[in-house]
């Protein structure tokens, strides 16, 4: 008895998510999201958990988006609670991808300020998209209690989330500028810099943070 095409894709394509080659699963990642199927979500979300090439990890994210919200979300609702950094990581970052606000719920205080930077980092980004309308003032509360945190890469990933949030974030930034500790009274000046001049680059605002801090000079103009 010959075994249907479709079936006989499914199993190769089962079997491509868990090949040793990295580009066998892009390979994989990709046919999935080309032509979904409902049977791949849980294995889809399973290898993002896993895969530790960044560039078939967005694929499986594409994948995902391919598939119907009302299937895919519940699940990874689920991962954002795992024991596994990459497990948070990921499904945060899938449903940022996805933009359904009825995940926001769970983008928790905790997963905010998550221990692994890239938890974080990743709940910053899904935040600000999936933040409902009116809330943005209580968001950039708490994303603030983040200024300072990390090295450049984080620094500029959560400068980035509350520039996203609009002016609201003036009046957070403004009180974090008096913040006994001046990494964070850098982080909020440099982030202010951003908002009002995008094009003024990271690093320039950070440094030009530095000496306003040094001289201990910072501008309370609106």
């Amino acid at each position: 008895m010959t075994m249907p095409k479709q079936d006989t894709d499914t199993i190769r394509a089962f079997q491509g998510l868990e090949d040793s080659r990295s580009s066998v699963r892009l390979r994989a990642a990709l046919a999935v999201g080309t032509t979904p199927d409902p049977r791949f979500i849980d294995k889809l979300i399973e290898r993002c958990a896993i895969e530790p090439e960044f560039y078939v990890r967005d694929m499986l994210t594409w994948a995902l988006t391919r598939h119907s919200a009302s299937m895919t979300v519940p699940v990874l609702l689920n991962e954002v609670r795992s024991e596994r950094a990459q497990a948070r990581s990921q499904a945060l970052h899938t449903l940022s991808k996805i933009g359904d606000r009825q995940a926001w719920p769970a983008i928790t205080r905790a997963l905010l300020s998550d221990a692994d930077d890239e938890v974080a980092r990743s709940a910053w980004r899904a935040a600000v998209v999936l933040v409902p309308e009116g809330e943005e003032p209580e968001l950039a509360a708490v994303l603030s209690t983040q200024l300072g945190r990390g090295e450049r890469e984080t620094q500029l990933s959560l400068s980035r989330a509350l520039i996203a949030l609009g002016e609201v974030i003036l009046p957070t930034l403004r009180a974090a500028m008096t913040d006994l500790d001046p990494r964070v009274r850098e982080h909020a000046i440099a982030t202010e810099r951003l908002l009002r001049d995008p094009d003024a680059g990271f690093e320039f605002a950070i440094e030009e943070a530095k000496r306003v801090v040094a001289l201990g000079r910072i501008s309370q103009e609106g």
